[in-house]
């Protein structure tokens, strides 16, 4: 394996198309990716939100064809893992699964993973009527019955978008306060269609093919209740994949990388791209700008770099 120019770590949609045009601007590019390529892309069955598709666009054919026009342009793929980011005298050092990798730029676009919940038929029936996501899944329940799982800012925005969409919206959180700012709070108990469920937790996910209900325990008195709905949306945070290269680069108090408008982090040379970075919306769409951003302020770093 050569010494990459640029490399990506993530090939999901940023990582990709951070790629793409690294590649055509020169530069020998490789992306490292895990798992599959595609990202969280691939755990939903399809996408109606991309532009450029008037109808729904399943899932893995949109990532296969990100990877294909990755590797068209010239970029390496490869599965192999970062583990440790080392950096220091302007250059970048980095231990994976595989070799020791020494490029002259590097673009973090590791993603990140929602919380779980933890229960038994959350995997199973994810993206076959639970969720992580309304703005990409919401329509899809358009005029039936779901439920939202939080009570900070996230969840409440998102059951508010689904209240527009949705018969009825059950807001279940596990307090009896929300956390979120107070004029959202107000809105959803102003919504007409939203019920609030509160000092709460969803105890279990019944369904076979998709989501037929979820039981519902009421913490105070252990009571329990079923809910017939249809999308269950689950907000309880999100894991950015930063472990690696934590203690190098800057991140918030999530653990997300921070960057400069260009998307550049506190380490020369070291830019991030997508869902990875402290962003207010995390979508296929920002994801690609990201990538196309980073990639262009990576390119001139390495133009204009003595």
């Amino acid at each position: 394996m050569q010494r990459p120019e640029v490399l990506i770590v993530g090939a999901g949609p940023a990582g990709l198309t951070a790629g793409i045009y690294a590649a055509r601007s020169g530069h020998r590019t490789l992306i490292l990716e895990k798992g599959l390529p595609g990202g969280q892309v691939t755990f939903t069955p399809e996408v109606e939100n991309y532009p450029g598709f008037a109808e729904p666009v399943a899932a893995m054919e949109l990532a296969q064809a990100m990877e294909e026009q990755a590797r068209r342009h010239g970029c390496e793929i490869e599965t192999i893992e970062a583990i440790r980011l080392r950096t220091g005298d302007g250059e970048i050092e980095l231990e994976t699964s595989g070799p020791t990798l020494r490029p002259r730029g590097l673009i973090i676009a590791s993603g990140a993973q929602p919380r779980e919940l933890g229960i038994k038929g959350e995997r199973e029936l994810r993206g076959r009527g639970v969720s992580y996501c309304a703005v990409c899944d919401g329509p899809l329940f358009r005029g039936k019955e779901v439920a939202v799982v939080g009570g900070g800012d996230s969840a409440l925005d998102e059951a508010l978008y689904l209240a527009g969409l949705c018969s009825r919206v059950y807001v279940i959180h596990r307090r009896d306060e929300f956390r979120a700012a107070m004029m959202t709070q107000e809105r959803v108990r102003r919504t007409e269609n939203i019920r609030l469920v509160l000092s709460s937790v969803v105890t279990a996910i019944t369904g076979t093919e998709k989501l037929d209900s979820i039981e519902v325990t009421d913490r105070k008195d252990g009571s329990k209740t079923v809910l017939s709905v249809s999308g269950l949306f689950i907000y309880v945070g999100s894991a950015p994949n930063t472990g690696w290269c934590q203690g190098v680069v800057d991140t918030d108090e999530a653990g997300f990388v921070r960057t400069d408008s260009l998307l550049r982090t506190n380490v020369p040379g070291v830019f991030a791209a997508g869902d990875v970075r402290a962003t207010p919306l995390r979508q296929i769409a920002t994801a690609v700008g990201d990538g196309a951003l980073a990639a262009m302020t990576c390119h001139r770093y390495l133009t204009e770099r003595p």
